[in-house]
């Protein structure tokens, strides 16, 4: 009996035994997998590093990029052809980029698929220096908000018709003043009054010109749109702050100023030059400054001027022989001409703002430029779509040229991971073309759309069935 008990006692202790080894392994392989499950996360998530930094680095790669191309151009001052140029799906060792543009030829955003190429600032309307009329003209704008931004940049504390002063932003939560100088950038306006973000989102708020299928389906998600296959853009689609000409050329020599004493003795040279002197003499006394060299007040011409394009519509000038000579002359006495619109790459919302021109002209400026690309090259064929009366109207607002562009970049890095975006302006009124602003967009969410994502996600697919 007392051997049945031992060996009874001795199953028992087995047993125990058995059981706490079995939770002790339990216990290990439960630690084994759990620091197996972090290794593959930590793993992952380096690998999620990894492709950011890709994306990052191809994003500063691509900054370099525009700034070379736009620093080769074969035109100074005119928005080189994005044909020239890699724009889409650039691979820069395992990450691409991409330059999301605007395609200025058509009338109307894209719908589904993104245009990519660099924007023109100067096709846009500067904030800094349009009227409250100009303003109130574009998409979406409220009189509000227009007479808002005429109080933001001015450097008075009057209060304009429907605009808003210290006294409107002081009782905010937290209270701040109004600037009372110029916008630095366009994201300043949503300390406005008035600008909510539906006027200044409008059915974008990715601010990609692509009509997102978030963007077309009504009120089901954000933002509220009318689900009418159009995108309608807001403000921020149409404005600047970044749009000047420099009154000096490249080499350094100063533009000839049409409005000052001696322009005609300075503007001579010139002509007989590109032109020949019997047709220089020709052009100078249309324009009331007698011979080359002498006469007709004191070399000077027979203005005032209010813009290039009047001196071209007065001096009885073919629009070949303005194209030689544009870029020689000005109108403005300063170092800059700031907010000058270029006719030929404005979208039609933002020529309809210009005085002049407005809702019932800007379709057939538009229409003829798509019609007759080659007459492009100087400001001169608005003289031909316009009569003379609104051709001299328009001419204070309006350019032929743009030295300031957008750079939007967008890169992701191996496999389609680290999505970044990043929007450079970069400025070519000076010797050398320079990055004069940088803004993170990235927080936008994708902004290639359904094609690229798609592309994108059978490339990944692709790799992993290697």
């Amino acid at each position: 009996m007392r051997v049945h008990r031992t060996r009874e006692h001795g199953c028992d202790q087995d047993g125990t035994v058995l059981i706490i080894v079995l939770w002790i392994a339990l216990g290990l392989v439960s630690i084994a997998l759990y620091f197996g499950n972090s290794s593959s996360l930590e793993l992952r998530a380096a690998d999620n590093r990894v492709a950011a930094t890709e994306a990052s680095q191809a994003v500063d790669g691509a900054a370099r990029y525009a700034v070379y191309v736009l620093a080769h151009t074969d035109q100074p001052g005119v928005m080189p052809d994005p044909l020239t140029y890699q724009r889409e799906s650039v691979a820069v060792g395992d990450a691409r980029f991409w330059f999301l543009g605007r395609d200025y030829k058509t009338a109307q955003p894209t719908t589904e698929r993104p245009y990519f190429g660099l924007i023109d600032e100067a096709s846009k309307l500067n904030i800094n220096t349009a009227t409250v009329d100009m303003l109130t003209l574009l998409p979406r704008m409220t009189p509000e908000l227009a007479a808002a931004i005429i109080d933001w940049r001015d450097a008075d504390s009057d209060v304009t018709e429907n605009g808003a002063e210290d006294e409107t932003y002081l009782r905010r939560n937290p209270p701040y003043h109004c600037k009372n100088a110029k916008f630095e950038s366009i994201e300043e306006m949503r300390l406005l009054a008035g600008a909510d973000m539906e006027i200044l989102f409008g059915e974008d708020p990715n601010l990609n010109g692509v009509l997102d299928p978030n963007e077309n389906d009504g009120p089901t998600t954000l933002p509220v749109d009318n689900r009418d296959g159009r995108l309608d853009p807001g403000v921020l689609e149409y404005v600047t702050v970044s749009s000047r000409e420099s009154n000096t050329l490249p080499d350094g020599t100063k533009r000839v100023n049409v409005n000052l004493a001696g322009a005609g003795q300075r503007l001579a040279p010139i002509l007989q030059e590109k032109l020949g002197s019997d047709r220089a003499n020709q052009i100078l006394g249309a324009g009331g400054g007698g011979r080359p060299g002498g006469g007709g007040n004191a070399g000077g011409l027979n203005g005032p001027f209010r813009s290039v394009l009047e001196f071209f519509v007065r001096s009885g000038m073919t629009a070949n022989e303005f194209s030689q000579i544009e870029t020689n002359l000005t109108a403005s006495a300063g170092n800059y001409e700031e907010g000058l619109v270029n006719v030929n790459t404005a979208s039609e919302a933002v020529l309809t703002c210009i005085p002049g021109i407005g809702a019932d002209k800007a379709p057939q400026l538009t229409a003829y430029r798509q019609s007759n690309p080659d007459k492009l090259n100087t400001v001169s064929w608005v003289a031909e779509v316009l009569d003379r009366a609104s051709a001299i109207q328009a001419g204070p607002y309006l350019t032929g040229h743009s030295y300031q562009y957008t750079a939007d970049v967008v890169a992701v890095g191996h496999y389609g991971r680290g999505y970044r975006r990043t929007r450079f302006v970069i400025d070519t009124s000076e010797a050398t073309p320079r990055i004069t602003a940088r803004r993170d967009l990235s927080h936008l969410g994708w902004a290639l759309g359904r094609e690229v994502r798609e592309r994108q996600q059978q490339l990944v697919l692709n790799q992993n069935q290697r």
